[in-house]
């Protein structure tokens, strides 16, 4: 795969080259060694291209988690204690006895202040994931820089129907614009 495209929103840029130039090495030489053609393994069953052979976007987040694990870069989970608002009266929440809730990054150095989401789904992912994960990651301290790692067209169009891309992406952010908690992202396209 390969690195086509970069947006920089809010700085993202200059903060990673500036602050991250190795680690941005590292992104750059996984990228490289994911051949995407092994991954193009998932029969689709929608009607609009019933048969076709496209990218399986579980199995290309396993290479980039092969990848960039080889180089030191690991998930960082942080649970979560829901004890903030209040229920209204009258109503009583049931009792779960499911796995406490946490939030994720799917890739940080240990000893480094950047964080990585590679997102291959749908359009509310990506956004959550610069508007929102990384904010709190940064309020917590985990990161103060980002790079969000997306498809391009060309790619998506080979995935399942939904699976947003660089280009809308980065037009969407451009005309938000940048909020005074925004961190500074790097968004990179990528194709195979």
């Amino acid at each position: 795969m390969k690195i086509v495209a970069q947006y920089d929103f809010n700085g993202g840029k200059s903060a990673v080259f500036s602050k991250y130039s190795k680690e941005f090495g590292e992104i750059t030489r996984a990228i490289g060694a994911i051949d995407a053609s092994l991954y193009k393994t998932k029969e689709s069953t929608e009607k609009t291209m019933l048969g076709r052979m496209l990218y399986s976007p579980v199995e290309l987040n396993d290479a980039f988690k092969r990848e960039l694990g080889s180089q030191g870069w690991r998930s960082h989970k942080v649970q979560c204690e829901y004890t903030f608002g209040e229920y209204l009266a009258g109503y009583i929440a049931p009792k779960t006895t499911k796995s406490k809730p946490f939030r994720d990054m799917d890739f940080i150095k240990p000893d480094k202040k950047l964080g990585i989401e590679v997102q291959f789904g749908k359009y509310a992912f990506m956004v959550y994931n610069v508007c929102a994960k990384m904010t709190i990651f940064n309020k917590m301290g985990i990161i103060d820089t980002g790079i969000e790692i997306v498809p391009v067209k060309a790619l998506a169009e080979h995935m399942s129907t939904g699976v947003s891309y660089f280009e809308q992406f980065a037009w969407d952010l451009s005309h938000r614009g940048v909020s005074n908690i925004d961190i500074p992202v790097l968004i990179l396209g990528i194709d195979a």
